[in-house]
């Protein structure tokens, strides 16, 4: 059975740090893409971040770049959203989802097949 789990979400000051992880398991994560997502109340789900399988290239949204990084580790079946500088409009549920080995043109969620249950971040002071 195909699973992905997000954690590492919580309460941060604004200009805060969280790291962000989405683990797999039933599946090889080597062959697949990993695409981030937010969704804040009462907002549609955001595409954020993106990692290929292929050959790791990957994709921000242009509000989070320079301050969000993601990797992936294919051996711990995980990849990570590096956060930093966090503002109170990163505020959000985020989700983490498997799709083909590329990460779309631009982001859409109907691209990715197995998606997480998502994880708070709350920047606040």
């Amino acid at each position: 059975q195909q699973q992905v789990v997000e954690s590492g979400g919580g309460l941060v000051q604004p200009g805060g740090s969280l790291r962000l992880s989405c683990t797999t398991s039933g599946f090889t994560l080597d062959y697949y893409a990993i695409g981030w997502f937010r969704q804040a109340p009462g907002k549609e789900r955001e595409g954020v971040s993106c990692i290929s399988s292929s050959d790791d290239s990957t994709y921000y949204v242009d509000s989070v770049k320079g301050r969000f990084t993601i990797s992936r580790d294919n051996a711990k079946s995980t990849v990570y959203l590096q956060m930093n500088s966090l503002k109170p409009e990163s505020t959000a549920v985020y989700y983490c989802a498997t799709g083909p080995p590329a990460c779309p043109l631009v982001p859409a969620t109907d691209w990715y097949n197995y998606w997480g249950q998502g994880t708070q971040v709350t920047v606040s002071s």
